[in-house]
Parts: C-alpha cells; structure tokens; sequence
C-alpha cells in the first residue's frame, strides 16, 4: 500500500502559482455550474418560443381557412395567435439578450477606444436591466390587476395568465444579464463584426 506524498515546490513563484490555481478551482466549478443553468433556460425559453412559433403556424393558416374556404370564420385563432406572439415575443427577447443578437446601433461605439467601449457596454446592460427590472415590476402588477378577468373567447383563461410571459421573461433576460456581468456571454457566441467583409 503506497501512501501519496506531498511535492514541495521548487520556489516561491511556483508555490504561490500552486495556490493560486487551487483558488480558482472552486471559483471555476461555480462559474461552469451557473454557466450549465443559464445554458439550460435558455434552451427552456428555446422550446417554450419554438412552441409557440408552431402553435402561431398552425392556427393562422386555419382562421384563414375557415374565414375564406369554409365561410365560417372562427372566433378564436386571432385571439389565440396573439396570446401565443406574446409569449414568443417575450421568450425570445431573453434568448436574444443571452446570445447578443437583439438589435442594436454600435457605429458610434465601434469607433471608440476600447476604455470607453466597455463602458458604453457596461451602460447598455444597465440600462438593459433596467427595462427587464421594469418588466418584472410592472409585469406582476398587471398580472395581478388582470387576473380574475377572463378572454370572451376563452372564457376558462385568466387574463392574467396570459401576461404572465411578460414577468417571467423579464426575470430570465435578468438573470441573463448578471451571467454576462458575472462570467462573460456564452464562449458559443460569434459575433458578426469578426466575420463581416472590410
């Protein structure tokens, strides 16, 4: 039975570069364990907007159908094809934050040295923050103000449940935003400045 022995380091720079990586161990298993989460919620909102955008396909087409082929038009497939974009809509919009690919103008900060570049980055997720802050806020007061009202076409649906993407996804672009504070965006990320043609 052979017992392990300690391997003293040679030097001091060897030594303090031992300990150093030994405390960044734990700080790397939890960076990776909050990268594993967020990258599991975004592929959740990936499915819930996939879903709807199928959903959307689908019941359009048929309000059409009924409308201009069957002369009866239905009453439920606009309603429902806006309950369902709101939810795309506010799903995606978090996906797009995680991802870098909502809109946004960077000329002007592209011209910038790289000091003031992240501080026009830092304000963008700020001000990013903000909205999603405001989203959360003001979205649960509508849910709450909302929820015993009912959809005359779908008279079991609480009205408030249907503004409930508006809170959540808020909440996720949230929690997206302090990883890319905390951590950095996703290593997966390209962006199409480093591709464009000069």
């Amino acid at each position: 039975m052979s017992s392990r022995k300690a391997v003293k380091p040679r030097n001091a720079r060897e030594g303090a570069s031992r300990s150093a990586r030994e405390r960044a161990q734990p700080q790397s298993r939890l960076a990776g364990a909050i990268r594993q989460a967020m990258d599991a919620l975004y592929w959740l909102c990936a499915f819930v907007a996939g879903l709807a955008l199928v959903a959307i396909v689908i019941v359009v087409p048929w309000g059409v159908f009924t409308r201009y082929v069957l002369h009866s038009a239905a009453s439920w497939p606009e309603p429902m094809a806006i309950l369902l974009g709101v939810v795309l809509t506010f799903f995606g919009a978090a996906m797009g934050v995680r991802s870098g690919q909502h809109m946004r103008v960077t000329v002007l900060r592209d011209v910038l040295p790289r000091g003031p570049q992240l501080a026009v980055d830092l304000l963008a997720e700020a001000l990013l923050a903000l909205v999603a802050l405001f989203m959360v806020v003001w979205g649960t007061r509508l849910v709450e103000a909302t929820w015993h009202q009912v959809i005359a076409e779908f008279p079991a649906l609480s009205v408030g449940i249907t503004y409930l993407p508006i809170p959540i996804g808020g909440a996720i672009t949230l929690f997206f935003i302090a990883e890319s504070l905390t951590i950095g965006r996703p290593p997966q990320e390209a962006d199409w400045r480093a591709s464009a043609p000069d």
